[in-house]
Order: C-alpha cells, then sequence, then structure tokens
C-alpha cells in the first residue's frame, strides 16, 4: 500500500478519511463479548441444577432416616413387645417375698426368649459349693445340683482349674469363664488368671472353670456348634441363679437368650444327660438330665463334679 502525504492533494481534489477499522480488527472486537456472556450463563444454569440435586439429596436422605426409626408392623415377623424382658424393668428375676433366713428352697421359674424356653432355678437360703463322685440323692440338705466342669477324654482329670474345699485338683485354663464360691460369697466371671483361685485355694473355698457364655453383658462366642440341652450358672445384678433350656440349642442361641434375660455374667454348666435336681418351696424334687445314663456297661468317670447348693 502506498503512502501518500498531505502535499500530494490537489487545489482541484477532495479526499475523505473514515475511521473505519480492518476486518480483522472489528472481528475480535465483537465476538469476544457475546462469547463469555453465554459461557457465564451455561455454568450458571449447571451450578444451579447441582445445588438443586444436592438439596433434594438431602431431603430424600433426612426421609429415609425418619422412616428408618419409625416402627413397621410386619406379617411375616411380627414383634413382639413382651419379649425379650427388659433388664432396665425388673430388679429381680426372683418372686419370693418370703424370709430367706427361714426356708431353703430352690424358686422354679418358667420364661422364653428369643423362642427359646428357659426354666430358672433361683436358691434360696442355701450355700454353693462343689462335689467330686456321684451326688446322694437321699442328702435331703441338697436344695440343688448340677454337674459343673468337664472330664478331659485322654485321661480321665478336670478340664480347667478347680479347688475342692481349698484343695487345688486342676490347674487347666483352657476354659476362661470361671465360678468362684468364697467365704459363702459366689462370683461367676470372665478372666484367664483370677486371684480368686489363690483366694479359694487359701480361705478352703471353691472354684472351677467352664465356657464362657456372658460376660459383662456381652455374648461370647464358643466353638462347639452341635444343638443339645443346655446349663449354666449366672449373675444378673448380683442374683446368682441356673438356667436350663427346654429344647435343644446351639451355644450361641443360648448365649445370646441369656444376654436378652439381662445377664450380666454367665459361664456354663454341663447340659445334655447329665443329671441333676431341684427341690421347690414345697419340697418336691424336680430331676432334670439322665440318672439311668451311668447304669450298666458305661462307667462313671471317677472325677465327675458336680456344682451343690444345700441348705444353711
Amino acid at each position: 500500500m502506498n503512502e501518500f502525504k498531505i502535499n500530494d492533494i490537489g487545489d482541484d481534489e477532495i479526499r475523505i478519511v473514515t475511521g473505519a477499522v480492518s476486518p480483522s480488527t472489528k472481528t475480535s472486537k465483537v465476538n469476544k463479548l457475546p462469547f463469555y456472556r453465554s459461557t457465564s450463563f451455561i455454568v450458571g444454569i449447571i451450578m444451579l441444577l447441582v445445588i438443586l440435586l444436592i438439596a433434594c439429596f438431602l431431603m430424600l436422605h433426612r426421609n429415609t432416616q425418619l422412616n428408618l426409626l419409625q416402627k413397621e408392623p410386619s406379617y411375616f415377623e411380627p414383634v413382639n413387645e413382651s419379649q425379650p424382658i427388659v433388664a432396665d424393668t425388673i430388679s429381680k428375676l426372683s418372686k419370693w417375698h418370703g424370709d430367706d433366713n427361714v426356708q431353703s428352697f430352690c424358686e422354679l421359674r418358667d420364661t422364653t426368649i428369643n423362642d427359646v424356653p428357659l426354666q430358672v432355678f433361683i436358691p434360696h437360703n442355701a450355700l454353693m459349693s462343689l462335689h467330686i463322685g456321684r451326688m446322694d440323692k437321699n442328702d435331703t440338705t441338697i436344695i440343688y445340683t448340677a454337674q459343673a466342669a468337664d472330664i478331659r477324654a485322654d485321661n480321665g482329670g478336670i478340664v480347667g482349674a478347680f479347688v475342692l474345699k481349698g484343695v487345688p485338683r486342676a490347674w487347666g485354663l483352657s476354659k476362661k469363664g470361671y465360678c468362684a464360691s468364697i467365704d459363702g460369697v459366689v462370683t461367676v466371671g470372665v478372666a484367664e488368671n483370677s486371684p480368686l483361685f489363690e483366694e479359694a485355694t487359701e480361705k478352703s473355698g471353691y472354684f472351677f472353670r467352664q465356657y464362657a457364655l456372658v460376660d459383662n453383658g456381652h455374648l461370647v462366642e464358643n466353638n462347639p456348634k452341635g444343638k443339645t440341652i443346655r446349663r449354666a450358672i449366672c449373675d444378673r445384678r448380683g442374683e446368682i441363679f441356673m438356667v436350663e433350656t427346654g429344647t435343644p440349642e446351639s451355644l450361641h442361641d443360648f448365649a445370646q437368650a441369656l444376654v436378652d434375660l439381662g445377664v450380666d455374667n454367665a459361664i456354663y454348666l454341663v447340659g445334655s444327660h447329665a443329671y441333676g435336681w431341684a427341690v421347690d418351696e414345697a419340697g418336691i424334687r424336680h430331676e432334670f438330665g439322665d440318672d439311668s445314663y451311668y447304669a450298666g456297661r458305661r462307667r462313671m468317670p471317677r472325677n465327675i463334679s458336680y456344682i451343690v447348693w444345700r441348705k444353711k
């Protein structure tokens, strides 16, 4: 393009000078502003949709949580409001209102927890001890007895630690549950090592170990998975009692029923065919297990042991 100077204009010529811009300059200035405006509009719409989606999600989540908290009736598995027994509403299981210093007997109560029928044996005015060997059915001082510790299959010894009137008869620690009776005080608990073993030895007390079922209100799992009649000795708010199932149950279901009964600590007592009995308020003896199991060719193990409650 040829440059020009003002002196190049002749006297008889007219030149018009305008403010026009080049096509490239005009396009860049005109197109940029609408592009930014359209992008901001789209971003704003997206952000608004995201906010609306979050608000809807929060509202649906809140409604779902409220629905979960509400009780819904079920046709096939209706909730039985009377079970399990609520521990906070019952101070003791015993319904006995007499004088515990006058009469010695075993109170029997029946209940059902989680479809598991249970019979509860609550001793009154009695002291707990241990015994090795066959029980004397003619002993009228006994108000309750049941087999306590297990027997080793290899040598016939007692499974777990065992103290009989201050004399240690076994020292095993294979089972963490324990029960001790020292100076008339019965303690049921769970521990690998308990000072009550030494205390029972020093004070002519009693001590044995068994499977732990409930530890401070929590279920304890055990390896045996079969079903049979189950028994246990329990501590519920300081109230000591024994429990037996009315039907064959697994250790898990039995322990869960004890937890729902409000038991704090519980350990196993030999169940199945193991023989024992309880004497009620009227003096009637209620037997359980099979007394003839060790008759005939089957010999009773020499170290068979029993938990015994005797009249004071």
